[in-house]
């Protein structure tokens, strides 16, 4: 069966995480990903956090399923030269090097324009346009910066950064709808084009709903649906951190279940839905609530909800986060468990839909990683492992019209 990107080439110049992320989805999607190293050093994350000696860290190995690897020196001019080749028959350059690097190589748009008309040039960088856009950025700066921090967190405490990485894997994702939109239009017009996602920008697409809470605070000077409404605390000028608040017209929070005092992630999500108010006070001994005009309707209940999800906590912590959900869900009342992440790389079903997989390395040996999430029916996706630093090089470059000659004489040069 084809893949959906079969034919694609991708010139991988990405490091880290949010580019790999970006190029990995590609290539679980059929794209065939040349990841562009340097010799002897490769990927800065093949050597971060390792937890086998001499083996490529799963920081790595983990971002860089399904590609091949080459080493190239591009400051020498033979190694310019293979650069220029391979920018003439890739459809799409990749990169989140610092701003302004592929200038100083000498390969900006105007020169990959040159060499190819039909290339895509895809860029992560930190900042947009403006007074930041020379700044270097990492995950966290981009979640500050992206607006996620001042709204995590509870309100006595500081700004708090998400376990989440959407800076930069969130960033990557987007990037990767850029480049096959890209994709997409070059086959109307047949010209390539520049893509630029930025840090600041994808994580601000993803916190929208606190976009639209701070336009409703300017204009109502108060949100309902956030506990300090509950506790009469006043509101400030910008959107306050919520606590566990769903951020959406359900109210929710997190609550303890059997067990909490020894487990930390003994607990559930639970959500005070409106269509499923009565089957909540039947299940939890309160069915008075249906009725009582302090209780009866989403309004009635707001300035109460933290009562009410203290009166349904007592009810949680009589059983199990799995007993409570047992329940729960036969009423259709909406709950999640906190899984931690032992739960979930334990998990049968996200084994058996291939979110969870289980790969094998040749110096590594077997290790979990995670699975595309994305499933499409006719572009079934296998994940196959990272490549060992310039595992592919002499292979692409045959693919290229590279004799063995040449490309012997590349490596005793130290080009490759």
């Amino acid at each position: 069966m084809s893949k959906a990107l079969d034919g694609v080439r991708i010139l991988d110049f990405t490091h880290v995480q949010s580019g790999p992320t970006c190029t990995q989805l590609l290539a679980w999607f059929g794209a065939d990903v040349i990841k562009v190293e340097r010799a002897g050093e490769g990927d800065a994350t093949r050597g971060q956090l390792r937890d086998v000696p001499d083996a490529d860290s799963l920081y790595f190995t983990m971002l860089n399923h399904n590609k091949r690897s080459i080493t190239l020196d591009t400051k020498k001019p033979a190694g310019k030269e293979v650069l220029e080749t391979l920018i003439k028959q890739c459809d799409v350059m990749v990169e989140n090097f610092a701003p302004g690097a592929l200038e100083r190589m000498g390969f900006g748009w105007e020169r990959i324009q040159e060499l190819n008309p039909r290339m895509i040039v895809a860029s992560v960088k930190g900042f947009g346009p403006g007074p930041y856009e020379d700044c270097k950025v990492y995950e966290n700066v981009a979640q500050c910066a992206g607006g996620s921090a001042s709204t995590t967190g509870f309100d006595d405490g500081p700004p708090l950064v998400t376990g989440a990485q959407i800076g930069d894997s969130g960033t990557g994702l987007h990037l990767a709808l850029g480049i096959v939109t890209a994709l997409y239009q070059r086959t109307m017009t047949g010209r390539g084009q520049k893509v630029l996602t930025a840090m600041q920008d994808a994580v601000l697409n993803l916190c929208r709903v606190k976009l639209r809470d701070q336009q409703r605070l300017e204009r109502t000077g108060v949100m309902e649906e956030y506990p300090q409404f509950t506790s009469g605390a006043k509101f400030g000028d910008a959107v306050p951190r919520a606590g566990n608040a769903s951020g959406g017209g359900q109210p929710g929070w997190i609550l303890k279940c059997k067990g909490w005092e020894t487990d930390p992630n003994a607990y559930i999500y639970f959500i005070a839905q409106a269509p499923v108010w009565a089957p909540i006070c039947r299940v939890i001994g309160r069915e008075e609530w249906i009725t009582d005009p302090d209780y009866a309707t989403p309004r009635a209940r707001l300035p109460r909800l933290m009562s009410i999800f203290a009166t349904v906590e007592e009810w949680t912590k009589t059983m199990t986060k799995f007993e409570a959900m047992d329940v729960l869900n036969k009423f259709d009342i909406p709950c999640g468990p906190i899984l931690s992440m032992k739960e979930i790389a334990e998990e049968p079903s996200l084994r058996a839909t291939g979110t969870v997989v289980e790969v094998d390395h040749p110096v590594r040996g077997k290790y979990l990683t995670v699975g595309n999430p994305i499933k499409m029916s006719d572009s079934p996706t296998d994940v196959t492992r990272s490549p060992l630093l310039g595992e592919h090089t002499e292979e692409v470059l045959a693919q290229l019209g590279y004799s063995a000659e040449k490309i012997a004489a590349l490596r005793e040069d130290r080009v490759i």
